[in-house]
């Protein structure tokens, strides 16, 4: 699986740890940002993985910032894509299973190492669950995207 991963610069330092966790478990990586600590914009990055996951250069992706709910906030803007912040392993896959979500934000300074790469594992290995009654909800939120 092709995994866009992305980050301002709150973010970085667990990017990098995560990416390394991901070539480790046979992910492609598509790094899409930021390169250092330097002060930069969330919404720059989180628009990145977001665009490469609506063109379907990825199936998923992931955003860290220092909370996630701004990074979360952006990425939600971009039609076709499901973000969610998620600082535990049950939101994680639930999110996926029952609302096919797309799109892992992690606020780095929330959520230490160990977690993140437990609650990345989660995101990437769950499936949603195609149960009609998580296809209707589904439906419902597409039409609302769609107005």
């Amino acid at each position: 699986m092709i995994v866009a991963i992305g980050s301002d610069h709150a973010g970085f330092r667990l990017k990098e740890t995560l990416k390394q966790e991901l070539s480790l478990l046979a992910y492609s990586v598509i790094d899409l940002g930021t390169d250092s600590e330097q002060p930069v914009d969330y919404p720059d990055f989180a628009v990145k993985v977001a665009e490469a996951v609506k063109t379907k250069a990825c199936k998923r992706g992931i955003i860290v910032c220092g909370s996630g709910v701004g990074a979360s906030i952006v990425a939600n803007k971009i039609k076709g894509i499901r973000a969610a912040t998620c600082h535990d392993t049950y939101s994680a896959h639930q999110g996926v299973e029952h609302d096919d979500m797309n799109v892992l934000v992690l606020g780095s300074r929330v959520v230490g190492e160990s977690l993140a790469k437990d609650i990345v594992q989660v995101f990437l290995s769950a499936q949603f669950s195609q149960e009609e009654r998580h296809q209707r909800r589904l439906k419902k939120i597409i039409a609302i995207e769609n107005g």
